[in-house]
């Protein structure tokens, strides 16, 4: 099925307005490819009749929304990339349990989480390194995406032998989780330890909570410079003081917001707000 410029403009354009994600003119292919499936799935012959009956019908039908979805990347894998794992587990949580003893709070963000990978990850190495201080401490990680449908994922908690397969170390599968017919369940103390939220970060972030570390990886790269700026100016407020921002491998603030510094932990290059 292809797509006629009118169509791919439409469809660039409310995607940009509705999530800033950037689709260039080349990227006709990816938005055929992620969009076949639901034009099928509602009984469309063509792209452009399925593009045309989601341009008609108004935007509370659901339509609009599975667009935005479908062309939303979700990739990701349970401790992904490692070093900011380690950074964590070796300095920075550490550190903060000590300057933090009196008020025992410690609370994280993993924005644009997708299937709940990243958060389950922080979840089970703090209880893992940390059992004390998740037993004593007043914890929250805060989980986030614009997709409904990966978020149902996320809190069901259910992963493919493939998933786990994906960066999960053989003693966390073993101690974490439990065999559901042909996947594997995390456990209710990993689960209770998450609060998953729909969130645009384009939209209001009432409801984030002031953060001593923030996981917002591997989402920036699609959006474009003005709209990274605009995210990290908006972080400054959520951000506690000696708090930290980790962004994906290929992401910086460089040249593009002035108000943070890079600091380099076991591997892994995280923010600081300046000041």
């Amino acid at each position: 099925m292809a797509i006629s410029k009118q169509n791919f403009d439409f469809v660039s354009a409310f995607v940009e307005k509705q999530a800033a994600i950037v689709l260039e003119p080349e990227k006709e292919y990816l938005v055929e490819s992620r969009l076949q499936p639901l034009a099928r799935e509602e009984g469309f012959t063509s792209l452009d009749e399925y593009v045309d009956a989601v341009r008609a019908a108004p935007l509370v039908n659901g339509r609009h929304s599975r667009i935005v979805d479908a062309l939303t990347t979700n990739e990701t894998t349970f401790f992904r990339d490692h070093f900011p794992f380690e950074a964590l587990r070796k300095t920075l949580l550490p550190e903060h349990f000590r300057r933090n003893a009196t008020s025992k709070i410690l609370t994280l963000w993993s924005a644009a989480c997708s299937t709940g990978q990243e958060p389950y990850s922080l979840a089970m190495m703090l209880r893992r390194e940390f059992p004390k201080e998740s037993e004593e401490w007043t914890i929250r990680i805060v989980a986030t995406d614009l997709s409904k449908r990966v978020l149902a994922q996320a809190e069901a908690g259910s992963y493919t032998q493939f998933e786990v397969n994906r960066g999960l170390p053989a003693p966390y599968l073993i101690r974490y989780f439990a065999k559901d017919g042909q996947n594997w369940a995390i456990k209710d103390e990993i689960k209770k330890m998450v609060e998953f939220k729909q969130l645009n970060l384009m939209h209001s972030w009432a409801l984030i909570p002031r953060c001593d570390f923030v996981f917002i990886r591997n989402v920036l790269i699609y959006f474009d410079v003005e709209t990274k700026r605009e995210i990290f100016e908006r972080m400054k407020s959520v951000l506690t003081p000696n708090s930290y921002m980790f962004l994906g491998g290929g992401e910086t603030t460089a040249h593009i917001h002035p108000g943070f510094e890079p600091s380099h932990f076991e591997g892994a290059t995280c923010f600081k707000l300046k000041g």
